[in-house]
């Protein structure tokens, strides 16, 4: 019998952490803040830029169409998913999660020059590329985090790390708003390409795939002591020698594709990728065309949701995590933490139909709310893949996130064939109606079919053998579940 507690290691002194505080996890997370900070950076951008570019293009007697310029990105960003999950997992998360930033940061200082040789059209070409490489960076992110954090610390680090999505969100609304005024549209584009080639360099040298290959290579080197236990929080024993020579097993589709919690899963993605996306492509047009709010003003309060949900993440993730150390079964808090992310906003977009004309703080103070409360998806289904299959978290990521966006990618358009005037409140009713029907269904079918448990069909056991036991990756059992790394 295999035992899987704790077991404490006398520390190497040649290969210490460099921190008491901060272990080798930890600053893996924040390189992958980083990189998902920048990722939304670069895509956001667009929904405040297509204001400034709209109003440069009516100036010279143009029009322009934005709803395929705000789903362009998706259009790249729904093809790739899944290759670019499965390619994390059979190669290295880290080198695609480098390369595809790198990829995409290249993409958005092109765009103004595609803009300017070919116009809206070149542009969304532009945008279709950025799509594609971007396409990588939830299934890598993913594949990571299985690897290096353990199922008790899966709220509070998970969470903390997908925050970089509202982080990135929160800084391009109000720094694209206050650069556009200072020196034009297209400095934005060249602004945050350059950080996104910088970081894919930064992650390169720095960043590992999991604690088995990083002695040497991770940021600051990993302790033995973090190492192993990392190792027997999630049942698995490698060594850097193994994990070069294994086999990677065939992927159990079957079994995943006929998982009811599996398509749980792909439903709450979809529902909470219509809603949020709406609001984040939207909250601009609405906010101009509605509220009559200026271009700085605009950047400025469009930005607030996802301030307040930066500010959630932190007690909502320790709360997720706190709850089960107290006997609440994972089940159970993920789908409350997901009911919060997914019916709050809901109820929030349906109140919108409700403020009175005229009236431009409620509409402000609802879309905080709306926007703030999807925290609760992250702690929900966000991080749902790695308790139903440590082994193919990644690959389940790339599944569900390329069902969602292509929902993502129909919003927008959708959106603009609804809303032919931006400043017709009752077009925009419509929108907010649908899309908190769109954020009930999606959490209730989590409610119903969804599950907290590592499923059947994740077992490598019978694959593992099948590869002349190359590989040594066991599944995480139930009592490695409840370890807790304290340092």
């Amino acid at each position: 019998m295999t035992d899987n507690r704790v077991v404490t290691v006398p520390d190497n002194p040649g290969n210490r952490n460099c921190s008491g505080f901060l272990g080798a996890r930890h600053w893996q997370c924040i390189l992958c803040f980083l990189g998902i900070t920048i990722a939304y950076v670069n895509r956001v951008c667009m929904s405040i830029a297509v204001v400034a570019i709209k109003e440069e293009l009516q100036e010279k007697g143009s029009t322009l169409d934005v709803g395929p310029i705000l789903s362009s990105f998706f259009w790249g960003y729904t093809v790739m998913q899944i290759p670019s999950g499965h390619l994390a997992r059979i190669w290295s998360a880290k080198m695609v999660f480098a390369i595809g930033v790198l990829l995409n940061g290249v993409g958005c200082m092109l765009c103004p020059i595609f803009f300017d040789e070919g116009g809206w059209i070149y542009l969304c070409a532009c945008r279709v590329i950025m799509g594609l490489s971007q396409a990588c960076c939830l299934p890598c992110i993913h594949t990571i985090l299985s690897k290096w954090v353990p199922p008790t610390e899966r709220g509070r680090l998970c969470t903390m790390t997908y925050s970089g999505a509202q982080f990135g969100t929160v800084i391009s609304y109000p720094i694209s708003g206050a650069m556009i005024d200072a020196a034009g549209w297209r400095s934005v584009f060249y602004s945050f390409g350059a950080a996104a080639v910088i970081w894919s360099l930064l992650f390169y040298v720095f960043g590992s795939d999991s604690p088995a290959v990083s002695t040497q290579k991770s940021f600051c080197g990993i302790s033995d002591t973090e190492k192993k236990r990392i190792e027997n929080a999630l049942g698995v024993h490698q060594s850097e020698d193994t994990v070069e020579r294994s086999k990677v097993p065939e992927t159990p589709w079957g079994a995943i594709l006929t998982s009811l919690p599996f398509w749980s899963l792909v439903a709450a993605h979809c529902g909470q990728n219509w809603g949020f996306w709406t609001l984040i492509t939207e909250t601009p047009s609405y906010m101009k065309g509605v509220l009559n709010f200026d271009i700085t003003e605009n950047g400025l309060k469009s930005a607030l949701p996802y301030v307040a949900m930066l500010v959630l993440t932190f007690p909502v993730s320790w709360l997720s995590d706190w709850a089960q150390k107290k006997g609440l079964s994972r089940g159970a808090s993920r789908k409350i933490c997901n009911t919060i992310g997914h019916w709050g906003p809901g109820l929030a977009l349906v109140g919108l139909c409700f403020v009175s004309s005229g009236d431009t703080t409620l509409p402000v103070v609802l879309l905080v709310i709306a926007g703030g409360l999807n925290v609760g998806a992250i702690c929900g289904f966000q991080i749902n893949h790695m308790d139903l299959s440590p082994n193919y978290a990644g690959l389940l990521m790339a599944f569900t996130n390329c069902a969602a966006a292509v929902v993502a990618l129909l919003a927008p358009l959708i959106v603009g064939e609804i809303v032919t005037d931006e400043r017709n409140a009752d077009q925009w009713k419509i929108v907010f109606y649908l899309s908190g029907g769109i954020y009930f269904l999606g959490n209730l079918m989590f409610i119903v079919f969804g599950s907290g448990e590592t499923q059947g069909w994740d077992d490598i056991q019978n694959t593992k053998q099948k590869n002349d036991g190359m590989i040594i990756h066991l599944r995480s059992s139930s009592a490695a579940a409840e370890d807790t790394l304290i340092f």
